[in-house]
């Protein structure tokens, strides 16, 4: 069982981190086994990769932890992983990692192998044979010779090479320069890069690409021009990934790959090695301190001690076919703080609460629109023109409305029963009220100052425009929609958890009440019925059960107009009114002192411009 000390852990000094990257590395050490050396059996679950190389996997991961510990300390575990390394190397010895394929899992987990050298030349390259540096050079070559998908993995090829030539092995040069050569057609400007498609702006953004080049940037300093273009990048991508967190340390849950959780604030961890203070050494080290503190709160562990598969939870419903047993030692990224010199200003810097410059920020080329409680314990995005094809659950990952770190989001079991799909923060149509859709990518999209604009068919002859007008602790959703069939139409607001909610259901209003906040959702416009169903358990990533507010109507072919409020509240909060009337094919939106007039009917903003 984990130690439960951890709970308690601040994760400010440099042996608070140490302490906790031990507790959770020390767990690992009954999986150890000499006649199955270079991989642990950490599971039974499936994956889109065998068994072997599932259990591969899970053997190097945890080096993205153990290899910067090993720069200023020794470790038990370093003669275990010398002994797997050189066995998974070895094409004589039946633990050989095996020969590589085309866009081959083993080609990701060269990455860990390689950076541990580069950090630990001398505590781990020179305590080989010849004949073994000659095995391990041979593996991690192999990734050369193979095409791999045109995103992020371009990177552990660079890693590859990298390490190699630090070792003085043969290396490509030209490899390594293709290589960048084809992660710079990702940047996108203000520090923000694609991963692989326009569409998919995520986490891999900070825990992988950023990630990366910071590595680079500090181990490989002759690469001058380059390491300092990466290093100004870091800089300005800082100042807009800050605002994917809350005031609390928690992340707001977007994307793909969830399950490698607290890898969220490794970026900033890379920032500290790399020597790069993009802000305040004090900001940082309250984010990342905060981030792991509030990690440790959450049920992450299995029984055993061992980082599981889901989010606050262990859960399988919404994780991609990439995710084996092992997959969530991802995390460890983030420990690339134990190579930081104990003497280094971050270590002696006071941790200082999150800074942003507004509550509001709408930031068109990362796609999302930016909001935060008056306090900053609630952050929210509301991303525009979102999404990625063959991945799990891509319209819950990426294309709802909006997503919450307090709420967090939901992923559906199945579309049939609306209850299955617990389809929070979207609109969900079905022809037959079982079979639901939900947005996808869209054909159209805006961010403005005050409002993110969608335009999407869910069928050929369905076209929607929907308009997201985030205010004061709620936002205002209004869908123009345009249908050639008779169509069911459910709106979810915030899913929220069961235990001991109170439940009110009322004309044209939902909502329910707990120690976690307030979620509610009220017509203005079109919709019949409003309710609260309990959904599937384990759809949501915050709450094995929850409850979800919603709206419904049944609409005849035709144009027509709905229009809500959607209400998500910490405790503390109060919510304050909003005043939305129809007049001159127009709706006037007021809250307080904010005036927010919205064209109808096709209608366009004199400076309307979008995105397609």
């Amino acid at each position: 069982m984990i130690n439960k000390r951890i709970k308690g852990n601040p994760f400010e000094q440099y042996e608070e981190v140490a302490e906790g990257f031990n507790d959770m590395l020390d767990v690992l050490h009954p999986y150890f086994h000499s006649e199955t050396a270079g991989g642990l059996d950490l599971g039974t679950h499936g994956s889109v990769y065998d068994k072997k190389i599932q259990n591969m996997e899970a053997f190097l991961r945890p080096l993205w932890g153990l290899g910067p510990f090993l720069t200023q300390n020794d470790s038990p575990f370093l003669a275990k992983y010398m002994e797997g390394i050189i066995a998974g190397t070895d094409p004589n010895d039946p633990n050989y990692w095996g020969i590589v394929q085309d866009s081959d899992q083993r080609i990701v987990e060269m990455a860990s192998l390689s950076t541990l050298f580069l950090l630990n030349k001398e505590k781990t390259w020179m305590k080989l044979s010849q004949e073994q540096q000659k095995n391990v050079h041979a593996w991690l070559i192999q990734a050369n010779d193979h095409e791999i998908p045109a995103n992020n993995w371009h990177f552990f090829r660079i890693l590859v090479n990298s390490a190699m030539k630090k070792c003085d092995m043969s290396y490509s040069q030209e490899q390594i320069d293709k290589d960048f050569a084809m992660i710079e057609t990702f940047y996108l400007g203000d520090g923000w890069y694609f991963d692989g498609v326009p569409t998919q702006i995520d986490y891999y953004v900070s825990f992988a690409i950023h990630y990366y080049s910071l590595l680079y940037y500090k181990l490989v300093p002759e690469d001058e021009a380059r390491g300092q273009r990466f290093k100004e990048r870091a800089i300005q991508f800082a100042q807009t990934f800050k605002y994917w967190f809350s005031a609390t340390g928690a992340a707001v849950p977007f994307g793909r790959s969830l399950s490698y959780r607290f890898a969220q604030v490794s970026f900033f961890s890379a920032l500290v090695f790399a020597g790069v203070e993009a802000l305040p050494w004090g900001e940082i080290k309250g984010i990342i301190s905060r981030h792991l503190h509030h990690w440790m709160q959450q049920d992450i562990f299995t029984p055993e001690g061992l980082l599981s598969v889901g989010y606050y939870y262990q859960n399988l419903v919404f994780a991609e076919g990439y995710n084996a047993p092992g997959s969530p030692y991802w995390a460890f990224k983030t420990f690339l703080l134990l190579a930081v010199s104990k003497e280094h200003p971050y270590w002696q810097a006071k941790s200082q609460p999150l800074q942003v410059k507004a509550k509001k920020y709408p930031h068109p080329i990362s796609r999302n629109y930016y909001q935060y409680s008056s306090d900053l314990t609630h952050a929210l995005m509301f991303p525009a023109g979102q999404f990625i094809n063959n991945q799990s659950h891509a319209n819950s990952k990426y294309s709802k409305f909006v997503y919450s770190s307090i709420f967090g989001n939901s992923v559906p079991k199945s579309n049939y029963w609306y209850y299955e799909g617990n389809f929070d923060n979207c609109l969900a149509l079905s022809e037959d009220d079982h079979y639901f859709r939900t947005k996808e990518l869209g054909n159209f999209f805006d961010i403005k100052p005050d409002r993110i604009v969608h335009e999407w068919s869910p069928w050929s002859d369905v076209h929607i425009k929907s308009t997201i007008i985030p205010l004061e602790g709620c936002h205002v959703r209004i869908h123009e929609v345009q249908s050639a069939r008779s169509l069911y139409l459910y709106e979810g607001g915030f899913s929220t958890p069961q235990k001991n909610s109170d439940v009110v259901q009322r004309k044209g209003t939902a909502s329910v009440t707990n120690a976690i906040g307030y979620s509610k959702i009220e017509s203005i416009f079109g919709f019949e019925e409003s309710s609260v169903v309990r959904t599937e358990p384990n759809t949501n990533l915050f709450f094995p059960a929850t409850l979800l507010p919603h709206l419904k109507v049944k609409k005849a072919s035709g144009n027509y107009l709905l229009v809500s409020v959607v209400t998500g509240l910490l405790p503390h909060e109060n919510a304050q009114s909003v005043e939305i009337k129809q007049s001159s094919g127009q709706l006037t939106i007021k809250q307080s002192e904010t005036k927010i007039v919205v064209a109808l009917a096709g209608g366009k903003d004199e400076d309307e411009q979008g995105n397609k």
